[in-house]
């Protein structure tokens, strides 16, 4: 696969940037508990995450546009880098609220610039193993700086700065490595109504997807410590679940190629939410039985997104995959702004367990609508879409966003 040698710098760069953006998340939690902040005011950190994520994915084709690919990844890099210093300097749940807000829009942008660049870069006929090879870096990178935590502590300065050249270093190989700078995107116009008219249950599910996963990824280290874990085991909990679903998104991809999209839906989201239930009354009995139920519970809620991503985009007429994948990562984003602050709320109030209670009751209002429409609307045969869509359809969103026109589809016939 030849075309993916002048894309390497870039991959190492994502690798390195993942892996510094994965360990905050976990420090912040663990920091945050250790200078006694609240669950509820972790959560709110959270919440500020993911509501500067949201409007990056809004204004950063504008910002590619203005200034192209290498500009605007160095913008954002370096104030994300500067940003994680400020956080071991400003000691204070109102600073790292607006820390984490504008860590949130940094990081969409830089994903989104790396997901646009190796499109570009790539053939036709390499891309999906292109991107399969981005999201094994993804997992690989997020999973392994979780262990920098354990390695040099919690406490003090020097976690922060190994963040910092994380994010620092990204910047070598991007500006160094390769020669090219692709086209700048041209806007996107986005239609949220007509999203909701191809797919209702798509919409609805990617906005229940990030109320839960979104808790998830900013609350079990809180979790993990306060039923009694130490740190090691709090970066493994939050790795295994990771891990979990890494190994089970192709699989669930590839039945649902060859199902109908909605029973697999139907049976993903039942298996997160049984496995929510027991990490809710019996977590903390057994560590290792623990890591089991969360590698469970990893494996069926992480690969919801895709899943209700694939459904709608079945539904998507030609010249609407941009539009429909745009919107549904907005989806996302609109249930990941209010959920670490809801469940950390009731974390705070109730105990620990709530957090995995909150997801249960999150599933089990997706069941509900998710029985409703297969009553209410016929299935769509899968076809043959291929057996990498529902991985890496998501993966490609704010890809085609950057790189193509909104009327593009239409010509080509995509």
């Amino acid at each position: 696969m030849s075309s993916i040698r002048p894309l390497l710098p870039l991959l190492i760069a994502a690798g390195t940037l993942l892996g510094g953006n994965g360990l905050q998340g976990t420090l912040i939690a663990l920091r945050g508990a250790l200078e006694g902040f609240e669950p509820s005011t972790i959560g709110f950190m959270g919440t500020a995450y993911f509501a500067g994520f949201l409007i990056g994915c809004l204004f950063i084709t504008r910002i590619m546009k203005a200034v192209g690919h290498i500009r605007a990844f160095s913008a954002l890099a370096a104030i994300a880098s500067a940003g994680t210093l400020l956080l071991v300097l400003m000691i204070d749940p109102y600073v790292w609220s607006a820390i984490r807000f504008v860590s949130g829009f940094c990081f969409a942008g830089l994903f989104t610039i790396i997901e646009a660049w190796l499109n570009s870069g790539v053939r036709n006929e390499d891309r999906a193993r292109v991107l399969a090879i981005y999201r094994i870096v993804d997992i690989t990178a997020v999973t392994g700086g979780q262990f920098f935590i354990p390695v040099f502590g919690a406490e003090g300065f020097a976690i922060f700065a190994i963040m910092s050249i994380l994010t620092t270093l990204s910047l070598v190989p991007v500006s160094l490595g390769d020669r090219s700078n692709p086209v700048p995107p041209h806007e996107v116009k986005l239609d949220l109504r007509r999203v909701w008219q191809i797919s209702p249950l798509g919409c609805i599910s990617c906005i229940a997807v990030g109320l839960s996963n979104s808790s998830f990824r900013t609350l079990s280290p809180v979790y993990a410590e306060e039923i009694g874990m130490s740190v090691t085991d709090v970066v493994t909990f939050v790795s295994v679940g990771i891990i979990g679903g890494a190994l089970v998104q192709y699989p669930l991809g590839y039945l649902s190629d060859r199902w109908d999209r909605r029973k697999v839906l139907l049976i993903t989201t039942t298996g997160a939410m049984i496995a929510a239930l027991v990490l809710t009354f019996f977590a903390g009995t057994s560590t290792l039985f623990t890591f089991a139920m969360v590698f469970v519970f990893g494996s069926f809620a992480m690969p919801l997104f895709s899943l209700s991503a694939a459904h709608a985009n079945d539904r998507a007429g030609k010249g609407e995959f941009v539009l429909v994948n745009a919107a549904l990562m907005l989806f996302y984003s609109f249930g990941a702004v209010g959920g670490p602050f809801i469940a950390s709320t009731f974390m705070q109030r109730f105990g620990p367990q709530m957090l995995f209670a909150f997801s249960a009751a999150i599933y089990i209002g997706l069941i509900g609508i998710i029985l409703y429409r297969m009553r209410t609307r016929a299935s769509v045969p899968a076809g043959a879409r291929g057996k990498f869509i529902a991985l890496l359809r998501t993966s490609t969103v704010f890809a085609r966003l950057a790189k193509r026109p909104a009327g593009e589809d239409k010509e080509d016939g995509q």
